[in-house]
């Protein structure tokens, strides 16, 4: 039924504006503005990511958005450079200084956006 439908992902945000300085300036993704004040982002591949306003949005309690890199040291820098902050968690996911998780599988950094979405940098392959 769906096996040639061109899906695509969206989650919402509660200040359209901050999201469009955040992934268009801080992260440097491609975005156009839609009918309905909403967002979408530009994925390499040809994805589509519809971002949408909600004003009593709730952030997701889980990771929305993994972008991977090749080097996770340079991009986690290259973003707190920006501003952006990482997570520091504790426990079974517990992250270094930089908020890099290297406890088992790929190593990656969590953070958030304006609306408090959790997002990722996960290093691609081995290091």
């Amino acid at each position: 039924m769906f096996n040639n439908t061109k899906a695509f992902s969206s989650f919402s945000v509660n200040d359209l504006k901050k999201a469009k300085e955040f992934y268009g300036q801080m992260l440097g993704l491609n975005l156009e503005e839609g009918e309905m004040d909403t967002l979408t982002l530009k994925i390499a591949g040809g994805a589509s990511i519809l971002i949408y306003p909600k004003p009593d949005h709730t952030p997701a309690s889980f990771t929305i958005l993994n972008f991977p890199v090749k080097d996770i040291e340079q991009s986690v820098d290259q973003l707190a450079q920006k501003g952006v902050r990482f997570e520091q968690y504790e426990g079974e996911l517990k992250t270094d200084k930089k908020g890099i998780f290297r406890g088992g599988g790929p190593l990656i950094a969590w953070f958030t956006d304006p609306a408090g979405n959790i997002l990722s940098v996960l290093q691609e392959g081995e290091k």
